[in-house]
């Protein structure tokens, strides 16, 4: 499981021109699938995400993890984070996980941010749709967490 993680102000998702997900002050998390990923991936993913001190404390140091700030989440599917692209100049998507498979540990990844940031802080996208996400990066402030490498 891929997992590219903005520091935002805000951000929003729309689908057919209307918004469908939108936060304040916290994290666009786009959220890749990849073959082979299980529940427990969604799980550790969720919480190195939950834990991780990237938000500034009053000395202006990343010391502060989400639940210190009140931040709230925006979750997007976004399979082409498992793009290859080593052969030719066309991305190859067959590391990711099949439609159903990605959208059930996908739902599971926003179930588990619910459960521990609360449900009305974490907004999620529209899995399998053709989205237009919105954000003001914070910072900027980008991190790429990968479960092969957590």
């Amino acid at each position: 499981m891929r997992a590219v993680v903005q520091r935002v102000r805000e951000a929003r998702v729309e689908v057919d021109g209307r918004t469908v997900g939108s936060i304040g002050r916290g994290y666009l998390v786009l959220l890749g699938v990849a073959q082979g990923d299980t529940c427990q991936e969604a799980e550790k993913l969720w919480r190195k995400l939950w834990g991780l001190r990237i938000n500034e404390d009053e000395n202006g140091k990343t010391n502060l993890a989400l639940a210190d700030v009140g931040g709230e989440v925006l979750v997007v599917s976004q399979f082409t984070l498992l793009a290859d692209c080593r052969h030719g100049r066309r991305p190859s998507f067959t590391g990711a996980a099949a439609p159903d498979e990605a959208e059930r540990l996908y739902e599971r990844f926003c179930r588990l941010a619910r459960a521990d940031a609360g449900e009305k802080r974490v907004a999620c996208g529209r899995f399998g749709a053709h989205m237009q996400v919105s954000l003001v990066n914070d910072g900027p402030f980008t991190i790429l967490l990968d479960t092969d490498e957590l």
